[in-house]
């Protein structure tokens, strides 16, 4: 699996988020209050809405359109309308950029 250079590590306030499409998929890369970063699918599991316009509380997004919430370190759907969970990805920090594992 290829390591795909995502952004800095100073693009992404602690507990918010950033898009990050690459080909035709759509990421979100998150940064934890305990200063990791995290990566799930771009798009909330229930109508496929992004997730970058929602909002990030310690460790779970809440979708910006029916506030469907998930835990972003498992992917786990905690709150309805959403029941699927995102799918995660491995990431890593090196030189003060972040990467993730596709």
């Amino acid at each position: 699996m290829p390591w795909i250079d995502a952004c800095a590590t100073d693009e992404i306030d602690e507990e918010d988020l950033i898009r990050f499409d690459h080909g035709d998929r759509t990421f979100a890369i998150y940064h934890s209050p305990d200063g990791e970063f995290f990566c799930t699918d771009g798009k909330c599991t229930h109508e496929e809405v992004h997730l970058e316009g929602g909002l990030v509380m310690e460790y779970e997004i809440e979708c910006p359109k029916h506030n469907a919430t998930f835990d972003y370190r498992t992917g786990e759907a905690k709150r309805a309308p959403a029941c699927v969970n995102l799918n995660t990805y491995k990431v890593k920090v090196e030189d003060g950029r972040v990467w993730i594992e596709l």
